[in-house]
């Protein structure tokens, strides 16, 4: 059996040296992005990837272990441990073997078979199953006894028959065999429940449905299983067509496992019967359970993935930086929300305007909120993109106008989360006296200027860019969604006199009651002028300096390596590099020319490595720089408000909010993110939509069609698309086959904020045909 180190090794094709170096330090209590940072040395350069599949790998295979000792343990107090079992159980390698290899050691409810045992018909089974020349009828006349409950010949041979039944359905060999045929062979087959086709019109899609188990994509799985659960859909494994007569493939591998051949012999028909129902009563029903099990843990992992993927770009959106801010929450008869926030995310004044119907006092509300812009020297306009937007964007488009020497802009934000930030309890400690509705519209300014700094408030979940995310174990989104969180703040950092309680509390080492401490140390002493002063704050020990400092920024402090990324425990080292060098530090930060020409080796010792040397002379060169893209934004069409304003052919100009695994989101400011199909997004055969695209891309698209009735936008960012056009070949489609462009997917599997799965959003009715081919490839 391989040690757990040289398993993950061999998995991310490292050596076990750098996993058990890894291994060491989280269970010191190293964070993640402490370890992929600040001790490359240690670990031969692993990245964050690699150490976040390493951590997950290790809880999984820890927990296999301990799996596997208690089943030792158990199999061994029953004095039925041979040395080929616990071989055996020492090499297996997953869960689902550790159990097949248990099976027949479990402590299990009384069964047929068992109660069969008690009462002396195992030697009945036995001698029937080694000689099938004996008559099965004859051989039960001298086990009938009425007083154990055998009371006839048909009563002996059926507990005969549980008592081998039970015997090879708990064969490991066996159940390995089964389990890997149907997972290549077997279908997943989907029916609508007999009178549900109303009441599950969102899943039509299923009503009749088979697909290859082992090519059913995690958002079909998903959308299969959810309509189970709503009682719309059955689903169930398939393998061909039985034939009248001929036995089934696995009733087959049975047979062929206990040597069972029919040859005309007395016990040949009771035998195969035996083998009939050891395949359909034990066996198809507790594989079909584990297998779907399996889709469905395989599915939640890439949905899970793929929301993480989201999450990531969405927080690591470029910030529009430190600008007086003036949101407008948009609504109609409860009046727009208004909260304008200085430079800092400080909340500076905040009304209620009503624009739009029933009241229309558009130049009231033109009136006010040019007070407030003037006022306050406001420099940005952040529209949330929420009902009677393009309407408020117009609004604001003609405030922009009014005042022409405040040189504003206008940009439409995504609110989703805004909600659940408002109604947190975090919310209301900050804004106390403030109406839930106005939270709000400040959440939504200051996600604008850092939306990093702002979504860390929000349940990740909750923000949005999820598919199918109440479908899937929340343990695991958590974690996962947590772990992005974690890697994204520390990558870009935060500026420890400015940064809020929650964004402090996602910095390596530090947790909720560390942040808080912090804040209110800070609010308590007034600014930190340097790192060393964290060690002051209370319940803040070396260790949790240790992770924290190097992701924490004290700008114009006492040192200006406060300000960079350079670990506080590196700092002896640069003044080295400045007293070989002749430099001061200050003169040394920022000067690239000088930088570039160093050899980093010239600086390494026992201490520091090649590695470390070569990242401070990056950082000293552009200290505390922000991984974030440059800060730009889409340009949505002026007349293009609502849906009626489509047209197939127009070209606009629009930002992805949701990239899945068939096809991308696209918000092109008509209140319903448009879909554009994996079969869509390029000239060039695509496998993942992330190839091309990401959350916060700015993107030009083509609408192919409009299904005002149902909310249905379909594009393409393929220009030379034509809509309503096919395909006949790859150069211009998404393979062979003639599939349309466009593009759409089942209405159940589409994107939603609220993880509904019938969503407004999507496109046109011509992809269906495309979904459904894809399938059945």
């Amino acid at each position: 059996m391989h040690s757990i180190n040289q398993r993950i090794a061999e998995e991310l094709g490292v050596r076990p040296q750098q996993v058990a170096a890894a291994v060491s330090l989280l269970d010191e209590g190293s964070t993640v992005p402490f370890i992929a940072r600040y001790r490359k040395e240690v670990t031969g350069s692993l990245d964050d990837t690699q150490l976040r599949h390493l951590e997950e790998r290790l809880r999984y295979l820890r927990e296999l272990d301990e799996r596997r000792a208690s089943i030792l343990a158990s199999i061994e107090e029953q004095g039925k441990l041979t040395a080929e079992l616990a071989r055996e159980i020492n090499l297996a390698d997953t869960k689902t073997r550790l159990e097949d290899l248990y099976l027949p050691y479990k402590q299990k409810r009384r069964t047929k078979g068992q109660i069969a045992l008690e009462a002396g018909i195992g030697e009945l089974a036995d001698a029937l199953f080694a000689d099938p020349t004996l008559n099965p009828q004859e051989q039960a006349e001298r086990f009938v006894d009425a007083e154990k409950g055998f009371a006839d010949v048909k009563a002996v041979l059926d507990g005969a028959k549980y008592i081998l039944m039970e015997r090879f359905a708990e064969d490991a060999s066996l159940l390995e065999r089964l389990r890997s045929f149907l997972k290549s062979e077997a279908s997943l087959s989907a029916r609508v429940v007999p009178g549900k086709e109303s009441e599950g019109a969102k899943f039509s899609d299923y009503f009749a449905h088979d697909e290859a188990l082992h090519s059913v994509p995690s958002h079909r799985a998903l959308a299969i299983f959810r309509g189970r659960n709503e009682g719309i859909l059955s689903a169930s494994l398939t393998v061909g067509e039985e034939q009248p007569g001929s036995l089934h493939p696995c009733e087959l591998m049975i047979s062929e496992r206990f040597a069972i051949r029919n040859q005309g012999r007395a016990a040949d028909k009771w035998l195969a019967e035996v083998v009939r129902w050891t395949w359909k009563v034990k066996l198809y029903s507790h594989l079909e359970t584990d297998l779907f099990g399996e889709l469905r843990e395989k599915a939640e992992s890439e949905a899970i993935s793929v929301f993480a993927r989201n999450l990531h770009d969405l927080l690591l959106a470029a910030p529009a930086g430190a600008k007086v801010t003036l949101a407008l929450d948009p609504g109609l008869r409860t009046g727009c929300k208004v909260a304008v926030v200085d430079a800092t995310g400080k909340l500076l004044d905040t009304a209620t305007v009503y624009p739009h119907a029933p009241r229309d006092d558009w130049n009231g509300t033109l009136a006010t909120l040019g007070k407030l812009c003037a006022k306050h020297r406001v420099e940005l306009i952040a529209i949330g993109n929420g009902t009677a937007s393009r309407e408020t964007d117009k609004l604001a488009g003609e405030l922009v106008k009014l005042l022409p020497e405040l040189r504003m802009t206008k940009i439409m934000v995504s609110e989703a989360g805004a909600s659940v930030y408002s109604a947190s309890e975090l919310a209301a400690r900050e804004f106390p006296e403030l109406d839930v509705s106005l939270r709000g519209a400040v959440s939504i300014a200051r996600r604008l200027q850092d939306p990093l700094a702002e979504l860390v408030k929000i349940e990740p979940k909750s923000i949005g860019v999820g598919q199918y995310q109440h479908d899937v174990s929340q343990l695991q989104l958590a974690r996962s969604l947590d772990a992005v969180v974690e890697d994204c703040v520390n990558a870009v950092g935060v500026d420890l006199n400015t940064a809020s309680a929650a964004l402090l509390a996602r910095i390596s080492g530090l947790n909720t009651t560390l942040a808080s401490n912090i804040v209110s140390f800070r609010d308590a002493h007034g600014a930190f002028r340097s790192r060393a002063e964290l060690k002051k704050v209370p319940r803040l020990g070396e260790k949790t300096f240790e992770q924290a400092a190097g992701f924490l920024r004290v700008m114009n402090g006492d040192n200006p390596l406060d300000a960079s990324a350079v670990h506080p425990e590196t700092y002896p080292l640069v003044q080295r590099i400045a007293q070989d060098t002749g430099r001061d530090i200050r003169t040394l930060i920022g000067d690239s020319s000088f930088l570039r020409q160093l050899d980093p080796a010239r600086f390494t010792d026992e201490r520091f490595g090649l590695p470390t040397v070569t990242d401070i002379l990056k950082e000293l060169d552009k200290p505390g720089r922000d991984p974030r893209p440059e800060f730009k934004t889409a340009a949505f069409q002026d007349g293009v408000e609502s849906l009626k304003d489509l047209q197939p052919g127009m070209i606009l100009e629009g930002v992805v909010t949701n990239v899945t695994n068939f096809g991308a989101f696209v918000d092109i400011g008509v209140h319903q993110d448009g879909l554009v199909h994996i079969s869509a997004l390029s000239e060039k055969f695509v496998k993942d939509p992330y190839e091309v695209v990401k959350a916060g891309d700015i993107v030009k698209v083509k609408v192919m069609e409009v299904d005002i009735p149902r909310n249905r936008v379909g594009l393409s960012m393929r220009m030379s698309d034509t809509p309503g056009e096919k395909v006949d070949g790859p150069a211009r489609g998404q393979g062979r086959g003639g599939q349309p462009r466009g593009g759409n997917t089942p209405r159940s599997e589409r994107h939603s904020s609220q993880d509904k799965p019938a969503p407004a959003n999507g496109a046109m009715a011509n992809l269906f045909a495309n979904a459904r081919s894809l399938k059945k490839k």
